[in-house]
């Protein structure tokens, strides 16, 4: 059983047991929570159920392992012949989410 789940503007494929990094979410490590923006959900039996946009009555219940910094990105800016340079760096935080469940209501 497998789900595709938005979050932070991207689409994730959730598998109960697996980790998955999302953008940061405001909450304390160690909590659980249930994130609701599921897009797709795929059944043991392999029957697929699309939501429009969202499956209703679809939850991913997650429990966060970490929250974290990723490696820096260096962003660099030049124009050639005018002396033009720019060097920034970048680090993204993220969340580090372990799925614990699927939950699809029958209606």
């Amino acid at each position: 059983m497998y789900a595709v789940i938005k979050s932070g503007g991207k689409q994730h494929r959730v598998e109960p047991g697996s980790t998955v990094r999302v953008e940061k979410l405001d909450a304390e490590v160690g909590s659980t929570l249930e994130l609701g923006d599921v897009l797709m959900v795929s059944s043991d039996k392999g029957q697929i159920t699309l939501g429009s946009p969202v499956v209703d009555k679809a939850t991913v219940q997650a429990t966060i392992v970490d929250q974290d910094r990723d490696r820096k990105i260096i962003v660099f800016k030049k124009k050639r012949k005018k002396q033009y340079r720019r060097t920034r760096g970048h680090r993204q935080s993220y969340t580090e989410l372990r799925i614990d469940g699927i939950k699809v209501q029958e209606s």
